[in-house]
């Protein structure tokens, strides 16, 4: 895959309507209330990069209000990976998986869904699905606005990784996994966030919004509700209803077929 243009200055500038985005988001309650409820399963959110825990509290509030155990990260604000990081996040994992004996969900803001996929490579066994948002597991650090600022604050640039490194980064893991994207996101290139179709119980869900409104995206809380209400074993393809198909846009992966939702814009 050849390296991608970060969006538009445009949409980069256009990030702060964030905050529009979250205002918003009361005038749904109604909608998310009637969002089908959980089995009580833990779901550990993880934050975006420089982000913490804060940032994932409306997504936690909404997924306990519909029966999840919601759980933030606690491991501070995400500076980027490092060995030790990776290792406690693991841990997290396992600490989860035992006080419930039940498989654990994975939601991952940006850095955060990159995080949340390798965390379901290493243990398949106690994940039960991944679900991302805008998450850049594709492109090798193009096609966004942060890799330079990655680059300095963590003192690693993705092009010194390795290529075998990331060719298994780009692979879905094997669990039932999820990526939400806008293709008005104006951090992260949408085409470096999207699974490759070929692959089983994997798929592609475009909104409408910011990146750094996608954890308050009400069309990516009645997603990730859909998802997490699956009985665990299980996966059907997301199929948005009535008027909520407006909600969404289509996305097409390489040849696959384009993701449910309304139809592409020119």
């Amino acid at each position: 895959m050849k390296e991608l243009r970060p969006p538009s200055r445009l949409l980069f500038w256009l990030e702060g309507r964030a905050l529009v985005e979250l205002a918003t988001l009361p005038f749904w309650i109604p909608v998310m209330k009637r969002q089908p409820r959980g089995d009580g399963h833990a779901v550990l959110v993880l934050p975006g990069f420089l982000a913490s825990s804060s940032s994932t509290g409306p997504l936690r509030s909404f997924l306990e209000g519909r029966g999840y155990n919601a759980q933030r990260w606690k491991l501070g604000r995400n500076w980027g990976f490092f060995e030790e990081l990776g290792r406690a996040m693991n841990q997290r994992v396992r600490d989860l998986h035992e006080l419930s004996g039940r498989k654990v969900s994975l939601i991952g803001w940006s850095l955060g869904g990159v995080y949340a996929r390798e965390l379901a490579r290493d243990l398949p066994e106690l994940v039960r699905q991944v679900i991302t948002l805008g998450s850049p597991f594709r492109g090798r650090g193009g096609g966004n606005h942060a890799t330079r600022l990655y680059a300095a604050i963590a003192g690693q640039h993705p092009k010194d990784v390795a290529d075998e490194l990331f060719e298994t980064m780009a692979h879905p893991p094997p669990v039932p996994t999820m990526a939400i994207v806008s293709k008005s996101d104006g951090i992260v290139s949408w085409r470096t966030a999207i699974e490759r179709l070929e692959h089983d119980r994997v798929e592609n869900v475009g909104v409408h919004g910011s990146h750094c409104g996608l954890g308050v995206n009400p069309a990516a809380w009645i997603a990730i509700a859909d998802r997490l209400a699956q009985p665990e074993g299980t996966w059907e393809p997301f199929e948005p209803k009535g008027y909520q198909r407006l909600l969404y846009s289509a996305i097409q992966s390489g040849s696959s077929p384009p993701v449910r939702g309304a139809e592409d814009q020119p």
